[in-house]
């Protein structure tokens, strides 16, 4: 028991020797500051998943009421600007980006449609935007369905449907992006900037040569990583929840449903995890440039593959149950979408923390070899 507290106190000191040198590297402290207020603030409020401001033109052939009523249709907030063009004009406005949309109205349109013939229109969509043009398209359809059955039914309403179909969204009643977009801007940078410091306080020991100090100290390989890991997860848990506090929920308006404990047990689990792999490559890299140019690719593919930008759905099979195996960023994007935006207990998302424990074990015991391989061989 007596030599257990002494690691416990020595591994406390070895925190506190961490926490003093992240308090004197300030471009690290300003990076973890900008990352989780301004960067956050500005995911969640400028990068917008849905169809908004849209530029659209139409091509009115038909120059009949059913065009005017058209045109009159497309209005904000869905719509930013919808002007008449000439049809010579569609190839010159697209190419040029100031329409992203043009729908084009045949001649004698109307008339067709009074008398039951066959119809159509056509709508010209600039697909570099993928995001404006997938959704933009299907409201535009949605739109000009519906004028043309309240044409067809004589007066302003839809025709009535055998079915009525009630939407009722859950967790997110407005369906507004930035709900999703500021919280999972938070696990990116719970990621990013936990494998950053860890793995950047050991190249930097290395590279300043005050890792030799250690090695005469009556000190562990295990004390040292864990002291590490801790240190710098702490700073991470801190500004995450701080960012959850203040800017989600304070700057951005944006609810948070479940326990923000839980939440924050979780993310320490998680932090260790991935605190562990910052060391394992910390030992793989001997300069700070090796180390970014390592980092680099492991977060982006940890980060585009986790869930928390497209859903793990959309993956092949055999991607989905690799990323499940080798990486913790899926189970912990799943157990923060739970706990934060429904409301999940413990009992929901216990299996999503076993497997972050176990994943992080395996990076913590591989670690542990190259840390005593490089460092204390």
């Amino acid at each position: 028991m007596g030599e257990r507290l002494a690691r416990l106190r020595t591994i406390g000191h070895l925190v506190v020797k961490e926490l003093r040198s992240i308090r004197a590297d300030p471009v690290m402290l300003l990076l973890v500051l900008y990352a989780f207020s301004i960067a956050v603030y500005t995911v969640a409020t400028g990068v917008k998943l849905e169809a908004r401001d849209l530029t659209i033109g139409i091509v009115d052939e038909d120059r009949s009421d059913v065009s005017r009523t058209l045109l009159g249709a497309f209005g904000p907030p869905l719509v930013k600007r919808a002007k008449v063009i000439a049809p010579g004009d569609i190839d010159a406005e697209m190419d040029s980006g100031r329409l992203v949309f043009v729908l084009e109205i045949p001649p004698k349109f109307e008339a067709d449609l009074r008398a039951g013939r066959q119809t159509g229109v056509q709508l010209d969509v600039d697909a570099t935007a993928m995001t404006q043009a997938g959704n933009g398209a299907v409201y535009i359809q949605q739109i000009v369905a519906q004028e043309i059955a309240n044409l067809k039914a004589g007066r302003e309403t839809s025709t009535a449907l055998p079915v009525d179909l009630v939407v009722r969204a859950r967790f997110n009643p407005n369906l507004d992006s930035g709900w999703f977009s500021a919280v999972m801007q938070i696990l990116n940078n719970v990621t990013l900037l936990t494998i950053v410091l860890t793995g950047a306080a050991l190249i930097r020991e290395r590279e300043q040569g005050t890792v030799e100090h250690l090695l005469v100290m009556p000190v562990t390989p295990v004390e040292i990583m864990l002291a590490k890991m801790a240190a710098n997860a702490l700073v991470i848990l801190v500004a995450a929840v701080a960012s959850l506090l203040l800017v989600v929920e304070g700057w951005l308006g944006i609810p948070v449903a479940g326990s923000l404990a839980l939440f924050v047990f979780g993310a320490a689990v998680y932090a260790f995890a991935v605190a562990a792999l910052g060391i394992l490559l910390g030992t793989l890299a001997t300069t700070m440039g090796q180390f970014g140019l390592l980092a680099i690719p492991v977060f982006v593919v940890t980060q585009l593959l986790s869930g928390a930008t497209t859903p793990m759905e959309s993956m092949p099979l055999w991607l989905q149950w690799t990323m499940r195996i080798l990486s913790p960023t899926p189970h912990f994007v799943a157990f923060s979408q739970g706990v934060l935006y429904r409301g999940a207990g413990l009992d929901v998302v216990w299996p999503e923390i076993a497997r972050i424990v176990a994943i992080g074990a395996a990076y913590f015991t591989v670690a542990l070899v190259r840390f005593r391989k490089v460092i204390f061989a």
